[in-house]
């Protein structure tokens, strides 16, 4: 893996953390792939429903916070259609998890001014979740604080080729108007990524946003998620606030 690619968190005692969203006028778009729940619970002698749950834990945390540093689209890895793969206990566990997140938490995103988009296969969900889905993206669909996404049952390359089979039939064919099919598909747009976190210690993708992060700043942490702190949310964006995003383009410094 490239040193410019892997970073680890640095805290800096006392440091003010600039938010790189107030500094360049844009709100960000971060995305988490919320790895390590399973482990972290295993190392501690408990099942790993408990590392969910801790990991549901996490994710409020994260979530409450997120507004305060210029991010304005949240958006989290909570279940891959590679997890179907998992134990059949495990699964119902995660999605048992996701149905109680959403009947408890919906109230306060309307407070908060989360608006919650699901995105990912649905047609594998209990109807009872589904219809769980659909009441928590009404109630807040007139946020602007947050944009949260949750993808369920989400892959990218699946979510592509759907994407793709619709665009065979498009009068105009662009990439911009393939991003507009895949939003679609993905039931919803959104900004590309520009910082992608994955705790855990692993260092993949995994199927994630592949389209939306071609050009997103990618951080992994070897923390696993439930360990996941403020302070490590505040290091990857300090590092983030360093980087020059040049996009294939020279730096502003450089001339020829």
């Amino acid at each position: 893996m490239s040193s410019a690619i892997l970073h680890q968190p640095r805290i800096v005692p006392g440091g003010e953390l600039p938010s790189p969203a107030v500094s360049s006028g844009h709100s960000l778009h971060l995305a988490i792939i919320t790895d390590g729940n399973g482990r972290w619970a295993t190392s501690r002698g408990l099942p790993r429903s408990a590392g969910h749950r801790a990991g549901a834990e996490a994710a409020r945390r994260i979530i409450a916070i997120a507004p305060r540093h210029g991010i304005g689209t949240l958006t989290l890895f909570a279940l891959s259609s590679a997890n179907w793969q998992r134990p059949t206990a495990e699964v119902r566990s995660i999605l048992g998890l996701l149905h109680e997140y959403l009947l408890t938490e919906t109230t306060h995103c309307v407070d908060e001014g989360v608006r919650l988009t699901i995105f990912g296969r649905r047609d594998r969900l209990p109807a009872t979740l589904r219809q769980a889905v659909a009441d928590a993206e009404a109630a807040t669909a007139h946020g602007t604080h947050l944009h949260l996404r949750l993808a369920i049952d989400y892959s990218a390359r699946e979510a592509i080729f759907q994407a793709a089979c619709r665009f065979y039939k498009a009068t105009e064919l662009s990439p911009e108007r393939f991003g507009e099919i895949l939003a679609e598909v993905s039931r919803g747009a959104a900004p590309e990524v520009d910082l992608l976190i994955r705790t855990g210690g692993e260092q993949r993708l995994s199927d994630f946003l592949l389209w939306e992060s071609a050009f997103a700043e990618l951080f992994f942490v070897e923390k696993r998620w439930p360990d996941f702190t403020a302070a490590d949310l505040e290091a990857a964006l300090r590092e983030f606030s360093g980087r020059e995003r040049t996009r294939g383009a020279l730096p502003s410094a450089v001339t020829v």
